[in-house]
């Protein structure tokens, strides 16, 4: 699909761009209204392709979980193996859409490959992800951060403590769950990994603190974020952090939502997928 397209989606989807605003642009690069509508479902998420691993899968146990941040009650998924043991924990963090299929899909990916899995609800205290994305995006925009990083941090507090956890807690996140994957790396000095998909980085002066292994994934596409990279790189060297940079030719930002068809690659985001497992199962069993 046209790059164009694909750059301004990325703007809808990241910035304050209504959707009206984002269809009349569009339209403008397609030729028309009519022909914007044929392109929009081939931009937009299908969570009818969000189930590669199934919820009724007989060897994971499904619940929905709850732990409290301060004033807030937060809500979220869990997911782990059937076999009664202990396991490496693994905060699986949304995208700026809220918890939805796609996030409780990539959960039970987790617990799959023996790791017990939670993905908080980052909308919680505004009662939860709405199931419009629209929506959803500007309560995201609207959560202060501050109380934002403390209700992950939390997250990591209440996997530790579950009976089925072996006291390892790793994380990965998925574009704005990606930041604050790289934010959990810097501010919690017990976190053992953190993986962060196309996610912005943290302050050149914080990348000091981290004292977990960390893996980052790119798309090399990706203008928005990728900036960022160098910047990132320098700190974690000069700071001995032990790290993995991948960045992955052709491929777009959001490259491992594989309900996004246009930006979905499967290539990109089996290869990632593949290092992410391999370095909890490093670090976390």
């Amino acid at each position: 699909m046209n790059q164009e397209i694909i750059n301004l989606f990325d703007e809808y989807t990241h910035k304050p761009l209504t959707r009206q605003d984002f269809l009349n642009r569009l339209a403008k690069i397609t030729g028309g209204m009519s022909a914007a509508m044929l392109v929009l479902p081939l931009l937009e998420v299908n969570y009818a392709n969000a189930a590669v691993i199934s919820e009724q899968d007989e060897d994971l146990i499904i619940e929905d979980v709850s732990y409290k941040s301060g004033d807030t009650t937060m809500t979220g998924y869990l997911a782990r193996p059937k076999a009664d043991s202990k396991y490496g924990a693994v905060i699986v963090i949304h995208e700026n859409r809220g918890l939805n299929p796609h996030i409780k899909d990539v959960a039970r990916r987790v617990a799959k490959a023996g790791f017990l899995a939670i993905a908080p609800d980052a909308l919680s205290e505004f009662g939860g992800t709405p199931a419009n994305e629209d929506e959803a995006r500007e309560k995201i925009g609207k959560l202060d951060a501050s109380r934002n990083l403390n209700h992950f941090l939390d997250a990591l507090k209440y996997a530790k403590e579950r009976k089925e956890c072996n006291g390892k807690v790793g994380c990965v996140g998925f574009c704005w769950g990606g930041a604050m994957a790289n934010q959990l790396a810097v501010n919690a000095p017990d976190l053992n990994v953190a993986v962060a998909y196309y996610g912005r980085q943290p302050a050149d002066e914080d990348v000091a603190k981290i004292r977990s292994r960390v893996q980052l994934h790119y798309g090399g596409l990706d203008e928005r974020v990728n900036a960022g990279i160098p910047a990132y790189e320098a700190a974690l060297k000069k700071a001995g952090v032990k790290y993995e940079l991948y960045i992955y030719d052709g491929a777009q930002h959001a490259f491992n939502n594989d309900t996004a068809p246009t930006r979905y690659n499967e290539a990109a985001a089996k290869l990632a997928w593949e290092r992410t497992l391999k370095l909890f199962n490093e670090v976390l069993k």
